[in-house]
């Protein structure tokens, strides 16, 4: 069962990068116009949410029942990543980008493309560093500010796309505000994460 949730995660996450990747975020040009709710978007989110409910229970599940298994070891931080950077790299795609009356390009999902490359790169960097030190037998387990870090990405994502579908995302106005807002906030959760590890990392090889 809890390899089963983790393959599903996958399929889940395969179907709501396709859905994003067909949506393109309407043009709103006044308050009038806007037309809420968007329910394509209320919809994704919904899919985000189960995606990540089944990262919530598979890992419980396998140490409850005791199969944890080598795939489940491999593919359930696998799964994690594809979900997460997956979803950032969608948010940062051009469905999510409009141009106002002026004419200047602007993306509602507050997500810029440079950020996608920070999440990136944190997470290879830590990957690379727990490979290392697992090879020579040290514990390598989750910190509490990688877990916080994750928690805060999965609640985010979902957040935006609830946002977009109901309110007036335009620059000035408070959900405008509270994107980015809870962006930055997770970006600067997502590098500050980083540091616990690679401080051990450079512990274990004697730096």
């Amino acid at each position: 069962m809890p390899n089963a949730l983790t393959a599903l995660r996958l399929l889940i996450a395969g179907a709501f990068f396709v859905l994003l990747a067909m949506w393109s975020y309407p043009v709103r040009v006044a308050p009038v116009d806007f037309g809420h709710p968007i329910w394509e978007y209320l919809f994704a989110a919904g899919l985000f949410v189960l995606a990540a409910l089944t990262d919530a229970i598979d890992g419980p599940l396998a140490r409850r029942w005791k199969v944890v298994s080598k795939f489940g070891r491999v593919m359930d931080p696998f799964a994690d990543k594809v979900l997460i950077v997956g979803s950032f790299i969608m948010l940062a795609g051009p469905t999510f980008r409009v141009a106002f009356p002026d004419g200047v390009p602007f993306q509602v999902s507050g997500v810029a493309s440079w950020m996608v490359v920070v999440i990136l790169g944190r997470e290879l960097l830590v990957t690379s560093i727990r490979s290392i030190a697992e090879a020579d037998g040290q514990d390598f387990s989750a910190a509490w500010a990688g877990k916080l870090k994750m928690i805060l990405q999965a609640c985010i994502i979902p957040a935006i796309l609830i946002t977009l579908a109901i309110a007036d995302v335009r620059p000035g106005t408070a959900a405008r505000l509270a994107i980015d807002i809870g962006v930055w906030v997770t970006m600067a959760a997502t590098v500050a994460s980083g540091v616990p590890y690679v401080m051990k990392g450079l512990r274990g090889m004697g730096v």
